[in-house]
């Protein structure tokens, strides 16, 4: 009896399910094909942007130090102020200074005399020596003592000179332009040769410092270098924006990538150049740097509504020459405006389903409503 009854209720199970799988192809036979937007792909030149963290550096920043010891007297600018390369900032006490030029000076006088001496002494030598009136060991005394006091004559200007310098370097002078720092050592102070009084750090232009792994670096080698002309790199260029998201209005270039990897970081070094004559950018300062001037030729761009993400990657949805639905795998590159850039898996005049998505099942067929514009490659960056 058991038995029959489990026969039974087995024989019903497997009807309800027959019955199920009938309906169910009977309604897909129903179900209209999806209504979809599509776009037919083009390729073309697209512009590539790269978009990392940067940080902002000074251009130059110069130490100021004492190239002559004494008392410091007097302090000849406003700290934190501007100051154009020759600007006087300290005075250092000069009249230590002043008494040793005096002193080189007369030296200088005194060796001169003893070398007017000395050149009479040897012509009235040789005069001597012509008429064989004197020895030839007396006329060489003459000539060397000559020679010596021309020699203690250029001694004397050597110190001329360095008197003169020491003298000069009591005033101390700004190296570069730009704005200084607090001073160092108070009005008063004795200061050593060599002791720091100030900085000045030039701060138009700046440089913006950021770093990218090596794999992106090697990309925009071999992306420049397909796009070089002459065997030379292209230039490229940066632009910065802050962290509300406004952007700088001044350009930079790219100057300098560093050949080795920063073994800390795993990144590599690049640097670029700024104008910054408002004085809008301030070394230490985070901002956004966009590299450009790169693009790629023969480039097909996806919108990213068409993207769809699978346990095997990204694909699309085309539409075959029957109208039906079909998969394609795609590789992405990289992301420009509102769609990205395929590096495999679609071929120029692909029509490409952008909306409708949801509602396609590959191999089914489809029904176009509409054709789509193509995808906006204006570049937003993304490294």
């Amino acid at each position: 009896m058991t038995t029959l009854r489990f026969r039974t209720i087995q024989a019903a199970s497997f009807a309800g399910l027959l019955l199920l799988s009938c309906l169910s192809e009977a309604t897909a036979q129903d179900t209209p094909p999806a209504d979809v937007r599509v776009m037919g792909v083009t390729a073309a030149t697209v512009p590539l942007n790269f978009q990392y963290a940067a940080r902002i550096a000074a251009f130059r920043q110069t130490q100021v130090r004492a190239r002559v010891g004494g008392i410091l007297q007097k302090r000849d600018f406003v700290e934190g102020s501007e100051v154009k390369a020759g600007d006087p900032l300290f005075t250092i006490d000069p009249a230590m200074y002043e008494a040793a030029l005096a002193q080189a000076t007369a030296q200088l006088k005194q060796a001169e005399a003893q070398l007017s001496q000395a050149r009479r002494e040897e012509k009235r030598a040789l005069s001597l020596f012509s008429q064989n009136v004197t020895s030839e060991r007396a006329r060489d005394d003459a000539i060397s003592a000559r020679e010596l006091a021309e020699a203690a004559v250029a001694a004397a200007q050597a110190q001329i000179v360095t008197a003169t310098l020491n003298l000069r370097y009591t005033k101390v002078v700004a190296p570069i332009g730009g704005f200084t720092s607090l001073e160092n050592l108070p009005e008063g102070s004795l200061v050593n040769q060599s002791d720091l009084l100030a900085s000045i750090t030039q701060l138009d232009p700046v440089y913006v410092n950021f770093s990218f792994s090596d794999a992106q670096a090697a990309e925009l080698r071999r992306l420049s270098r397909s796009e070089a002309t002459g065997g030379q790199e292209r230039k490229l260029s940066v632009r910065v924006s802050f962290g509300d998201g406004s952007a700088y209005d001044h350009e930079g270039l790219v100057d300098f990538t560093s050949s080795t990897i920063d073994p800390q970081t795993g990144t590599l070094q690049a640097r670029a150049v700024i104008d910054n004559p408002d004085h809008r950018l301030i070394p230490g300062q985070f901002v956004r740097a966009t590299i450009s001037g790169i693009s790629v030729d023969n480039a097909i761009v996806v919108p990213e509504i068409a993207l769809i993400q699978n346990q095997n990657g990204q694909s699309v949805y085309t539409i075959d020459d029957n109208g039906n639905a079909r998969a394609n795998p795609v590789t992405l590159g990289h992301k420009v405006g509102d769609g990205w850039v395929v590096l495999s898996g679609l071929n120029a005049g692909d029509r490409v389903i952008t909306e409708g998505v949801i509602r396609v099942r590959p191999g089914a067929p489809v029904n176009v409503i509409e054709q789509s514009a193509q995808a906006k490659t204006a570049p937003v960056p993304t490294p």
